[in-house]
């Protein structure tokens, strides 16, 4: 007689304490998939304000938008958290600070730096 396999358990990924260098990758793969989908926005806003003074106006006017200004803070911090995410993973191919010791600090330091680079960009726009 076969034994009964246990029944599928279901992961709940709130419950799970991911470790500081975890979030720090997952938030890189996360804010280069929102730089990669907000980049036809931008795209287009470059091509408007190239077009000439009326061209750059409307781009003007499009940031008096409050819910285009909350974009472009989220997309300031996908930015900031990308380029300084991926400065401390070029650094972990090198070899350095790929001690654990090293890593958490460095994890700590991309995710308060993105997030106060983008607290000071937040308060340059409001």
């Amino acid at each position: 007689m076969s034994k009964q396999q246990p029944a599928p358990v279901y992961l709940n990924l709130f419950r799970i304490r991911f470790p500081v260098g975890a979030v720090t990758s997952i938030a890189h793969r996360v804010s280069g998939v929102l730089l990669f989908l907000a980049l036809p926005f931008f795209v287009y806003l470059l091509d408007l304000s190239l077009r000439g003074p009326d061209g750059f106006a409307a781009v003007i006017d499009w940031f008096d938008v409050r819910l285009v200004r909350l974009g472009s803070i989220i997309i300031a911090w996908s930015l900031l958290h990308h380029l300084f995410s991926g400065v401390r993973f070029l650094f972990i191919d090198l070899e350095a600070g790929v001690q654990l010791s090293q890593a958490r600090i460095t994890a700590w330091l991309v995710n308060i730096a993105a997030l106060a680079a983008t607290l000071v960009y937040a308060w340059c726009v409001l």
